[in-house]
């Protein structure tokens, strides 16, 4: 059994510490493992649990202290340690303030692909080989499995393209007639700016495109300075935010500086996404519910607690052995809680066992000291539910953490 157990575990490192590099998704988890599941905050000499993992472990609360598990300032560099979720963590990371994780996730976000856009975003949707969403200048935004680009000397985009179902949308809503059917086998276009012009493609006027000889109907040619040629008749210019986001033509062909031809007539027709720049670059669809063809909506209402007079009444003692604990003061009344927890809420034991603590470590009142410990221990033997919790919580109180031993 001991080696059944051994085995998986020894896989799951194995995997862990073998995956390469890791992706935006990977140390956002990290970020995400030292702060809302693993996070402290406060002083290195003096720190304070926050995070909802050691909370729900009573004795990896208490362990978490001992001086052998390192305690680290939480920085942008935390992304660079991973974490073991088969093995006590070696370090842990303190904020000083809750707003200095926010400043750090923006840190971090500034350096993601939703907000950098250009080559290295395009890069790392190849690279997920998961559906993305690539958003142009212009604020179209084509979603699909991206599985090629273009590159210019200066690392800019020329050129993106998509494999299977594809869409394509503007500010998250998918454009009419540009769904992952209709772009079922894909979707390419050029990046970048027009040869010989300062003006973007996007900001053309009306005028302008007329200008260019992009009217609806005739034949143009496009050249950019990429060197992508795209030769066709135009069918259609649509508009957003007086933006030009899309071009489509009909018996085009789309080919590179070197020859490489990119589209044919007999494909059908070309849809050209236009834009100068690659703003943007996110994981799945622009317009998921579209993409997705799924809409869930949840029957099930929020759920508004109403207390009863009983737990008010409970939470209300919690509260006056917070005090009591944290002020140092008003002692006597703990005596009078034990009885008020016995009496009307023989159901709850934490209570008592922070009441244990208090009397323990002060070194007072030895008889209701006493009178606890057979409680608990009486309840934990009768309640088998609570017997973990509560032997755990007796033994943390009983045993200082620069005693306690870490089990893995």
């Amino acid at each position: 059994m001991q080696l059944k157990l051994l085995r998986p575990k020894k896989n799951l490192r194995y995997i862990s510490e073998n995956m390469g590099e890791p992706s935006e998704m990977a140390l956002l988890g990290r970020l995400h493992w030292w702060t809302v599941e693993y996070g402290l905050i406060g002083t290195l000499e003096n720190p304070k649990i926050y995070g909802a993992g050691l909370l729900s472990s009573i004795g990896e609360s208490a362990t978490c202290m001992h001086k052998d598990v390192e305690k680290l300032w939480y920085n942008i560099d935390t992304v660079n340690y991973q974490y073991d979720i088969t093995k006590p963590q070696p370090q842990l990371f303190v904020t000083e303030t809750f707003q200095n994780l926010i400043d750090v996730l923006e840190q971090f976000a500034n350096t993601m692909a939703f907000r950098r856009g250009g080559s290295e975003s395009i890069m790392k949707a190849i690279a997920c080989k998961n559906v993305a969403t690539a958003e142009y200048s212009s604020g179209l935004q084509v979603s699909g499995i991206f599985t090629d680009m273009g590159i210019n000397p200066d690392d800019e985009v020329t050129f993106i393209k998509t494999t299977g179902p594809s869409a394509l949308a503007f500010n998250g809503k998918q454009l009419d007639g540009h769904g992952k059917d209709y772009h079922a086998d894909g979707f390419s276009s050029p990046v970048g700016k027009l040869k010989n012009t300062n003006q973007l493609l996007e900001d053309f006027s009306a005028v302008d495109l007329e200008s260019a000889g992009i009217i609806i109907g005739n034949q143009t040619e496009l050249l950019f300075d990429s060197g992508i040629k795209v030769v066709g008749r135009v069918k259609a210019v649509l508009k957003e935010n007086n933006k030009v986001i899309l071009i489509a033509f009909s018996d085009c062909t789309v080919t590179e500086s070197n020859g490489n031809v990119l589209f044919r007539p007999e494909w059908g027709t070309y849809d050209m996404a236009v834009g100068a720049k690659i703003t943007s670059v996110f994981n799945g669809a622009a317009d998921k519910d579209a993409y997705e063809a799924i809409t869930l909506i949840s029957e099930e209402k929020t759920h508004q607690i109403t207390y009863d007079a009983k737990t008010l009444k409970l939470h209300e003692l919690y509260k006056t052995v917070r005090t009591i604990r944290e002020n140092g003061e008003n002692s006597d009344q703990l005596a009078h809680i034990f009885n008020e927890l016995k009496l009307n809420h023989r159901q709850d034991w934490l209570c008592a066992l922070e009441v244990l603590e208090i009397v323990y470590h002060k070194k007072i009142y030895h008889q209701l000291e006493k009178e606890i410990q057979v409680y608990l221990e009486i309840k934990a033997g009768k309640e088998p539910d609570h017997t973990k919790l509560i032997n755990d919580g007796l033994h943390v109180i009983k045993n200082p953490v620069s005693q306690l031993i870490i089990e893995d």
